[in-house]
């Protein structure tokens, strides 16, 4: 119980440096180059400019954020996890209200740089929430319950109509943003990331318990032979996730301190292939 606590308590943190770091970035990079991120965040963006030049009226960016995410935390409540998604609503409300609050400030007017490096921020940003056990909201959702293609297909409207109503070059510069932050993304959040494992051992039964009793991953059990002392050996190979490969590693050698292991990062997987809920 007091392990839960404590780890909830380390989530709201995350979450709320995350939101900041966010916010900040919007009012630094994304606002001073013009750009346009992915996801509700970026759709906020767009309607927020569109009714200023249309109507001249500036819209918090908290109720249009707020209200675009209705909808996803919907989805995320009835069909991914409450805790998970009650921590991405603590995202979505700080994000929102730091953003309306942190005034613009111009760091460098080079729209290339700010392309890069606010894409990379936003990356840490977004990375921080997910290895916490939250989104930063809206698309989010949608890509976890639907498919990511989804995702890319939104993105690709808000560049359009940005391109179209603010410039083309603005909207160019945005991929580089999103491409950045999507690099940072992959490397630092691994949940969906796998690695086959190649455990050389003589207790192959044992270690494949392990692997399961940690990653809820099964194993499969290969007979082999050394070619120096021509001695049989039994070769466990499983598939687990990344984030999960340092304790896997640690169980097996607590089963067999000799067992002899290759990690291979997977390029490709094709199959049944168990990932966790979130709670």
């Amino acid at each position: 119980m007091k392990k839960d606590i404590r780890k909830d308590i380390f989530t709201i943190i995350a979450v709320t440096v995350a939101a900041f770091l966010m916010a900040l970035n919007t009012k630094t990079f994304v606002n001073t180059g013009g750009l346009y991120p992915g996801g509700m965040t970026g759709m906020s963006i767009l309607i927020q400019r569109a009714v200023k030049q249309l109507a001249g009226i500036m819209l918090p960016f908290s109720i249009i954020n707020i209200t675009l995410n209705i909808i996803p935390v919907y989805i995320g409540f009835r069909f991914i996890g409450k805790k998970f998604t009650a921590f991405s609503c603590v995202m979505i409300l700080l994000n929102s209200f730091f953003t309306d609050l942190i005034p613009n400030h111009i760091i460098t007017q080079d729209v290339l740089l700010i392309s890069i490096f606010g894409g990379m921020i936003n990356g840490v940003a977004i990375s921080l929430c997910l290895n916490r056990g939250a989104t930063s909201g809206g698309t989010d959702f949608i890509s976890i319950y639907l498919s990511e293609n989804v995702i890319l297909g939104f993105n690709a409207v808000i560049l359009c109509v940005a391109g179209f109503m603010f410039g083309w070059d603005k909207a160019l510069y945005s991929i580089i943003f999103q491409y950045a932050s999507t690099t940072v993304l992959h490397m630092l959040y691994k949940k969906f990331q796998q690695s086959t494992l190649l455990i050389v051992t003589n207790k192959p039964k044992e270690i494949a318990d392990a692997i399961y009793a940690v990653s809820q991953h099964g194993a499969t059990i290969l007979d082999g032979e050394g070619s120096y002392e021509h001695c049989e050996r039994q070769i466990v190979y499983s598939v687990v996730s990344a984030a999960q490969t340092k304790k896997v590693i640690h169980a097996v050698k607590e089963a067999d301190p000799k067992a002899f292991i290759n990690e291979v990062k997977t390029q490709k997987l094709s199959g049944r292939f168990y990932l966790p809920k979130e709670s």
